[in-house]
């Protein structure tokens, strides 16, 4: 048996989780009583695939940017470190099938963006890695297994 992780991912079995998937990843209440969701938004799978540095940076700008638009309740869109996805965390705001609904729309409009957000040397820190074609690439495949977002394993 693994020693459990403080971090929740870590004691994730990564090994028999089935991509593209969005997870519930976390719930934490705030001293005040607000609520913190954390999603796991998982597009490739791990361990097997990932995706390139310009594409994911692209995706991060456009999703950070664009899902502002359909929700209110928006904290932080980050990608993960391995390069198959990323965490979006929302404030008092617990419907997964809302969630769900809200990354659809965001990913429909990197599909239709004319160009990366913020992809300039004064707002970006690595603004010479990016890519709106790989970001629309890997926005099209996650929106094309749709109906499997919520097939974990």
């Amino acid at each position: 048996m693994t020693k459990k992780l403080n971090v929740e991912s870590f004691n994730l079995d990564h090994t028999i989780v089935k991509a593209p998937f969005v997870r519930l990843a976390g719930v934490k209440e705030g001293q005040n009583g607000d609520v913190i969701h954390k999603y796991d938004v998982r597009f490739k799978q791990p361990n097997k695939e990932h995706m390139e540095m310009p594409a994911l940076h692209s995706l991060e700008h456009l999703m950070a940017e664009n899902i502002r638009n359909h929700c209110d309740k928006i904290v932080d869109v980050s990608p993960m470190g391995c390069q198959t996805g990323f965490y979006v965390t929302v404030i008092n705001h617990d419907n997964y099938d809302e969630i769900l609904d809200i990354l659809e729309k965001t990913l429909n409009d990197v599909l239709a963006a004319e160009e990366v957000p913020a992809c300039n040397e004064v707002q970006c820190g690595w603004a010479a890695s990016h890519s709106l074609e790989g970001a629309k690439e890997l926005a099209q495949q996650m929106i094309a297994k749709r109906s499997e977002w919520t097939e974990i394993f």
